[in-house]
């Protein structure tokens, strides 16, 4: 029997629901979900991700103070946060056993903390005791959701969410550079400053906008440090002609964006006779040295995230589901698909963490794909071409600067994000085939999805559309930006650059902080703005950067060209 409760947000006042979250863009009716996530999230798991959320807090407050008197926190407790921010975040843990096992190390983690102080007065968040058993924690946890605070006014809370959902992103990018060996003093200790101020109710508008752009400052550092980390274990990524065709034998598709993931299964399955297909954001994984020149990494298979259903519905063959991303899985294919690291599902096998050293072991996904045969027939062989980051883009420099000087190339769109299933994604394609043949497309993400498999053409030797790679490479289309600035003698604002972005989850938020925090401005959003912005933050939005959502592709591509 679910406990009902009043959410007491403004778009649904007096409603009684079973739960309440509007942290991504496909929420119902563009306020909030209250039944059942979008995402397939229930009630019981919303519940428990808000009670994450307040031990998180707790630790935030217990960290900063430890961090203001000099101490330095461990890398055991640095990696807890980041990984239980990152659990919270839309399309990644839907597991109830796994969120009562993480709050109850949250609850260790404190005790250890406040051991550190004596009579000094604590924030209730630093001194909360979870319940041990999981009907009360769900119970605590409705309790301590968005709405906890009903007199909270409405733009400070609509700027501290923007703030706890752009930090949810930073610790994925986070998470996906520490597996790799790298992380860095300011980005960790910046989660506890975040955290600690939602821990109280007492900051003004000011501060929480003050906070989102310092959060855009650290989220490009954090983005630089994932890029650092990829590149230095795997090589700079270089255009790649990509299969996005099947190949005959057993398969396993990998989605997600954990390289590393990739990385110890392609190891693992050498020579097993094995194709291994990347899928959704994985695909830019093509472009890096260390992972292409595995023969058995043979393809692509389908296409964006919210597909996998009906694209692995009839795959002979397993999945592995790393960080994020995952829908509910049809019975179909239950018994084929495992998830790995932060990632959980109810009742789907999980391949743990590998203890430190070692790699870990993907025996059981192997043995299974190797059992369910894969695919009988070749077909006809068709490619796409990735690995346009910032390095393979800039060799180009010199064509491409002389291209806008000779006007061979009149502008460059940036169109990327996310890509989802609600109604209106369409205009992206709409967008991208629509713009004038003097035009390059700057694309990443799985927005990219929308029209990456057409042909654009050529402008002289540059292709018209350059994936850029996953979401956490707007860092990329950042150098990109400031480099062609820098020749062109200007601000980016200055450049003939428009950026056309989607969003869905809280990556997305992170990154669009990131772009205003550097002062990019004029940015479009689509296919709606979000549920937590309220009507006065968007107005602030709007006057002092020049974010407006996005319109029709023809209104747009006049505006900007016209």
């Amino acid at each position: 029997m679910i406990n009902e409760v009043n959410t007491g947000c403004s778009s649904c006042s007096g409603c009684q629901s079973a739960m309440f979250c509007y942290q991504c863009e496909q929420t119902v009716k563009g306020t909030g979900c209250t039944t059942m996530g979008v995402c397939g999230k229930d009630p019981e798991v919303a519940a428990l991700q808000d009670l994450m959320i307040h031990e998180l807090k707790g630790i935030g407050v217990l960290g900063q103070k430890l961090i203001e008197r000099g101490e330095t926190l461990t890398e055991k407790l640095h990696k807890f946060v980041m990984d239980g921010l990152f659990s919270t975040l839309t399309n990644v843990n839907f597991s109830p056993a796994r969120f009562v096992e993480l709050i109850h190390e949250a609850e260790e983690h404190k005790t250890e903390l406040i051991s550190k102080f004596g009579e000094e007065k604590l924030p209730e968040a630093a001194l909360y005791r979870a319940p041990e058993s999981r009907s009360e924690m769900v119970r605590e946890g409705r309790r301590l959701g968005v709405f906890s605070n009903p007199e909270l006014n409405e733009d400070v809370r609509a700027t501290k969410e923007l703030a706890i959902y752009g930090l949810k992103g930073v610790a994925a990018y986070a998470h996906h550079a520490y597996v790799l060996g790298k992380s860095d003093l300011e980005v960790n200790n910046f989660f506890y400053k975040v955290l600690s101020a939602a821990a109280v109710d007492d900051k003004d508008l000011n501060f929480w906008v003050n906070m989102s752009l310092e959060l855009g400052r650290v989220n490009f550092r954090c983005m630089e440090l994932l890029s650092e980390a990829n590149s230095g274990t795997y090589g700079t990524p270089t255009p790649t002609n990509v299969v996005i065709t099947k190949k005959k034998g057993p398969v396993i598709v990998v989605s997600g964006h954990d390289l590393k993931d990739l990385k110890e299964l392609l190891e693992q399955t050498e020579g097993k006779g094995i194709n291994i297909y990347t899928h959704g954001e994985m695909l830019p994984a093509h472009a890096y040295p260390e992972l292409k020149k595995y023969p058995h990494l043979v393809g692509n298979y389908g296409g964006a995230w919210q597909d996998q259903q009906k694209e692995f519905d009839s795959l002979p063959g397993c999945i592995l589901m790393t960080t994020n991303c995952i829908q509910k899985p049809r019975e179909s294919y239950k018994d084929r698909i495992f998830t790995s690291s932060v990632v959980g599902w109810p009742d789907v096998a999980h391949i743990e963490d590998a203890k430190e050293g070692k790699a870990k072991d993907f025996s059981a996904i192997i043995e299974k794909a190797l059992s369910l045969g894969g695919w009988t027939e070749d077909e006809e062989e068709k490619t796409i071409m990735v690995g346009f980051g910032h390095s393979a883009v800039l060799s180009h420099a010199d064509k491409i600067i002389e291209g806008v000087k000779s006007g061979a190339i009149k502008h460059f769109f940036l169109i990327g994000g996310c890509d989802g299933a609600k109604p209106g994604r369409n205009y992206y394609t709409d967008l991208a085939t629509s713009l004038p043949k003097d035009t390059i497309i700057l694309t990443l993400a799985c927005g990219k999805y929308r029209f990456n498999k057409l042909d654009f053409g050529n402008i002289g030797e540059l292709p018209r559309l350059l994936d850029v790679g996953q979401c956490n490479d707007a860092y990329s289309a950042v150098k990109i930006a400031l480099a062609l600035a820098e020749a062109f003698n200007c601000g980016v604002n200055d450049l003939p650059l428009s950026l056309i972005l989607s969003w869905y989850e809280q990556k997305a938020v992170c990154i669009l902080l990131s772009l205003l925090a550097l002062g990019i401005k004029n940015i479009k959003l689509g296919p709606s703005l979000p549920a937590f912005i309220s009507p006065n933050v968007l107005k602030v939005l709007v006057e002092n950067f020049g974010i407006k959502p996005i319109s029709t592709p023809e209104e747009d591509i006049k505006e900007i060209l016209g």
